[in-house]
């Protein structure tokens, strides 16, 4: 009898060791979601990590159309930390994970381009006394090695006679033209790496003309 009592609790005890992961993984909760950029597109591996106390918890990698799914998280609040190579690190503070259900977090994870890893083009437009032309129409198109240009955009100057545009910091030559009325100016600009380039256009044309 006392042999068999023995037998029954070692068997009791293996049964409630192999079934208690199975019973936290079962009430354990989990988060979904997408890693976009700010025109909606998915961003591909993008890393999502969910930290709590400020230690990491889990990673997992999006898909490639920006979608992830990460289970096993006890319920509690997490900061979801996400971010992807070009793109500013994104952060979303205490998000509630309860057990048994997984919290979709839709497209709420968004990141922009990290300015860090792009050339930017500033650039000003000015009368021919050198005053800032407004709602000056900026072209912008690259120059290719053959000599052939590509379309980039069409920008306008602001209320400073102002205008910018962004491309990935790589080298590259581009081509502006800026016209306001019946003027024109065009001007060259090569860029080699992520930085700020600066340039002025001066259109002949007077103030008094507009």
């Amino acid at each position: 009898m006392k042999l068999n009592r023995l037998f029954g609790i070692a068997v009791f005890l293996l049964v409630t060791a192999y079934l208690s992961p199975l019973t936290v993984s079962a009430q354990s909760g989990g988060i979904k979601g997408k890693v976009r950029t700010t025109s909606g597109s998915g961003i591909a591996n993008a890393v999502v990590t969910v930290r709590q106390q400020g230690k990491d918890v889990k990673t997992v990698h999006a898909d490639g159309k920006g979608n992830f799914t990460m289970q096993g998280l006890e319920a509690g609040k997490y900061n979801v930390v996400f971010d992807a190579d070009g793109y500013a690190s994104g952060v979303l503070f205490n998000v509630e994970v309860k057990s048994k259900a997984t919290r979709d977090l839709g497209e709420r994870l968004i990141l922009s381009v990290d300015a860090g890893s792009q050339a930017i083009v500033k650039g000003s437009v000015f009368y021919k006394e050198g005053t800032s032309v407004t709602g000056a129409q900026v072209k912008v198109e690259r120059v290719n090695s053959d000599g052939s240009t590509k379309s980039i955009g069409t920008y306008y100057t602001d209320i400073s006679g102002e205008f910018a545009f962004r491309q990935p910091g790589a080298a590259a030559k581009f081509r502006i033209t800026a016209k306001y009325k019946d003027a024109s100016a065009t001007k060259e600009i090569e860029v080699s790496n992520a930085a700020v380039y600066r340039l002025a256009l001066t259109l002949d044309i007077s103030k008094a003309d507009k």
